[in-house]
């Protein structure tokens, strides 16, 4: 086939290829359950102060609650990667389901703060194998020729557990007779209906051989990662950015990565083969996850609080008033994918987004406390259609490159590498952020106003004179960490100006996968 061709009929598969319809039977469980993974990290948004005020937590506690899911997620994600490589992938999305099951039943349950925490490792150990082997799943299932059409699904699905969780979150605790324990437990019936729909959809080989988990090196990848992280969520607030405190947590996090390294490199099964790396468009690809995950998530996650403070919105309107982002990433993902299963060619989109995704950057950095939410929304449906070009994207890129026994491997990398970005550009931007509302602060309200810059304001309290410049003051912070982020974005152009564009292959994970170990037989 050239890849100018249409892909194969909708409905008609090669031997032991599943149908169109068995594909979408089978993602419906895929996609029950990656809703629920995503709505476990943005349900609590809006309740967290409840939360907090029932269990009798502190304010150091608030951050634990969001961040511990996070690191347990994001650490654990080249874990599944790998073992989807080595055993059963529908043993395994099962399994990562009923652990989310388990932590979000604790959770809902929890008498105290400290089991809470507990839960929320729990579920994101279950959310961070559901992440990783969806993608995985998909790659075995679909042929990278074909892919594109299928993952606008899943941009869907990203985008409307991320827009619907807080406001989902709002109505649990505003609703008398469910309360706050419901954002946890709210998601036990679909995970279970996701198990479900999976038992009796996925269809997919088992490939039994001799297995070696290198778990020395998963235990020194976790651990140096996990320092890396609770650094810089630690970092500029609890201790500053430059002291002995960071100085420990980084060397120590370098120091076990390090280690990791040169463990992975002569390990039998490495948890992250290092030979993943050879691969140019891997490599690129991963450059590229890293910024997509700073840039939108280090920028976005603080919109909430410009919508809140400098514009005066409710946290419901704020919620409501991201919607143009996702419509833009559901849209752009959605109809580039379309576009490359029916032509093939996939680079010019990762080249457009990129560009879009750093001009939607430059636009947010011109905002300030009189922004129209029309002007704003127009710049979030740009930024969202750059991210929706890039990210799917560069998982295709990479899946296409490397051969079938390092898909999971691969898949995971960037995944893992994304929400490790994701994490990092939210500690730094926002230490930015911080740093730029105490100059801006000391600058209107001289060295008193200093001392109350580091608490996040009630402007039900201020004189109206006060509120004008304290929303003024967030305004100008805001659009000042979009100016840091864009240049960060715009190193995502040169990463992915590099990629060479290959043909998608037309055969699936499993097909390509018998195939090379075929050849591997026949040379023997």
């Amino acid at each position: 086939m050239t890849t100018s061709e249409a892909p194969p009929s909708t409905d008609a598969a090669p031997s032991g290829r599943m149908s169109h319809r068995e594909v979408i039977q089978a993602l419906s469980g895929l996609m029950l359950g990656m809703f629920v993974s995503i709505l476990a990290s943005t349900v609590v948004a809006n309740a967290l102060p409840r939360i907090i005020a029932d269990l009798n937590g502190s304010q150091s506690v608030y951050t634990w609650i969001v961040t511990t899911e996070l690191l347990a997620m994001t650490a654990t994600v080249p874990l599944w990667g790998k073992m989807a490589d080595l055993w059963s992938k529908k043993l395994l999305i099962q399994l990562s389901l009923g652990l989310f099951v388990a932590g979000s039943l604790v959770a809902g349950l929890t008498p105290n703060v400290e089991m809470l925490l507990v839960s929320r490792v729990i579920q994101g150990v279950g959310a961070g194998g559901m992440t990783a082997l969806a993608m995985i799943v998909m790659a075995a299932m679909i042929p990278p020729r074909e892919l594109g059409r299928y993952s606008g699904m899943f941009g869907a699905v990203f985008g409307v557990g991320t827009i619907a969780g807080p406001l989902i979150g709002g109505v649990l605790v505003d609703t008398s007779w469910l309360g706050w324990r419901w954002c946890f437990l709210i998601g036990v019936p679909f995970s279970l209906i996701a198990i479900v729909l999976l038992q009796k959809t996925l269809h997919l080989p088992v490939v039994r051989r001799e297995v070696s988990i290198d778990w020395l090196g998963a235990l020194l990848i976790t651990a140096g990662v996990s320092t890396l992280l609770i650094w810089s969520t630690l970092a500029g607030e609890h201790f500053d950015w430059a002291s002995w405190q960071t100085a420990a947590l980084v060397a120590g996090g370098l120091v076990l990565l390090a280690l990791a390294v040169l463990v992975e490199s002569r390990a039998k099964e490495p948890i992250i083969p290092l030979t993943i790396f050879r691969h140019r468009t891997v490599t690129l690809a991963i450059v590229a996850s890293v910024l997509v995950g700073v840039a939108m998530f280090g920028g976005t996650v603080f919109l909430s609080q410009y919508f809140q403070i400098s514009l005066g919105k409710s946290p419901t309107v704020a919620g409501l008033m991201g919607l143009p982002m996702v419509f833009g990433l559901l849209v752009s993902s959605t109809v580039a994918g379309a576009l490359i299963t029916k032509h093939g060619r996939w680079k010019a989109y990762l080249v457009a987004g990129s560009v879009v995704m750093t001009a939607g950057m430059l636009l947010l950095s011109t905002i300030g406390a009189g922004t129209s939410v029309l002007v704003l929304s127009v710049y979030m449906a740009v930024l969202g259609i750059g991210v929706g070009l890039l990210m799917q994207n560069l998982v295709l890129a990479a899946q296409n490159d490397v051969p079938a026994t390092e898909l999971g491997a691969t898949t995971s990398a960037l995944t893992f590498f994304r929400s490790m970005g994701g994490s990092i550009g939210v500690s730094a931007l926002g230490a930015v952020l911080a740093s730029r509302v105490t100059t801006l602060f000391t600058e209107r309200f001289g060295a008193a106003g200093s001392e109350g810059s580091g608490q996040v304001p009630d402007l039900e309290t201020l004189p109206p004179e006060v509120l004008t410049v304290v929303k003024d003051i967030y305004g100008t912070a805001t659009a000042d960490l979009f100016m840091v982020g864009a240049p960060i974005a715009f190193l995502a152009v040169i990463a992915v100006l590099f990629i060479k564009e290959k043909p998608l292959s037309t055969l699936s994970g499993d097909e390509r996968r018998a195939q090379e170990e075929a050849a591997a037989a026949a040379l023997h």
